[in-house]
């Protein structure tokens, strides 16, 4: 089995995020968390959910644990553009940590099929843990998937939606990453893709995104230019088109 290593906010070396200036980022962005007691938050993403999502952090097991700003705008562009038009797609989270963009999807999304949240073994008992406390057991499922590793039989092997938010933060683990994205990414996927640049190779691990896959900036968001502002950027990414399909 290839496992990740879980990266510690210290081996990050992250800054807190900013707040600019005119840009009320109220639950937007996820504040840093300094001490590793767990503790459950609750987002209701600017009123976007009528009933606010339950999210216990707890980052005894890794960072994935914890709430982080690339997941927090994702979500939020998620539900305020594509509440009603993903109702009968397949969908897969990559990276989920505790659940937060899956299950917000699963909350606020009208979805007819539940939506699988996925990540490394550590993780597993959070994202269930997350997953009762919403009572969202309908309509979520956790699974562990391996980055680099073959698609579990369980999970959709080309699912219509792949969700990714602050994946890019460990780069031994990029090639992983990029060999996941070329198994799930079918004719017909998409995948809604969020980081926070943090560091040059970050721009690397996009540089060779763009070389494998078509990969178009996501614009049609109102807050974009504030998250632009904070190096929170989000992408399409779709398989590139064979020559025997154009």
């Amino acid at each position: 089995m290839i496992e990740i290593p879980f990266a510690t906010p210290a081996d990050l070396e992250l800054s807190p995020p900013g707040s600019p200036d005119g840009f009320n980022v109220s639950e937007s962005l996820a504040p840093r968390r300094a001490n590793s007691a767990a503790v459950t938050t609750a987002i209701s993403f600017d009123g976007l959910l009528q009933e606010p999502l339950k999210l216990k952090e707890d980052i005894k097991d890794g960072c994935g644990g914890q709430l982080w700003p690339a997941g927090m705008a994702l979500a939020k562009y998620l539900l305020s553009r594509h509440a009603t038009d993903l109702s009968d797609k397949s969908i897969v989270e990559l990276g989920a940590g505790g659940g937060l963009v899956g299950l917000a999807m699963a909350r606020g999304c009208h979805l007819e099929h539940p939506i699988y949240i996925t990540d490394q073994e550590p993780m597993f008992t959070l994202m269930n843990d997350n997953i009762q406390l919403n009572n969202l057991g309908p309509n979520a499922t956790a699974a562990i998937l391996n980055w680099g590793e073959p698609i579990p039989k369980q999970i959709p092997s080309k699912p219509d939606v792949i969700i990714a938010a602050d994946c890019v933060y460990f780069e031994p683990a990029f090639p992983l990453l990029i060999a996941t994205l070329q198994d799930l990414l079918g004719p017909n996927s998409v995948c809604y893709f969020c980081y926070k640049r943090r560091r040059r190779a970050d721009q690397r691990f996009m540089k060779l995104a763009k070389k494998l896959f078509e990969m178009e900036e996501i614009r049609d968001d109102a807050d974009a230019s504030a998250y632009n502002r904070d190096n929170i950027f989000m992408y399409t990414i779709r398989a590139k088109k064979t020559k025997s399909a154009m």
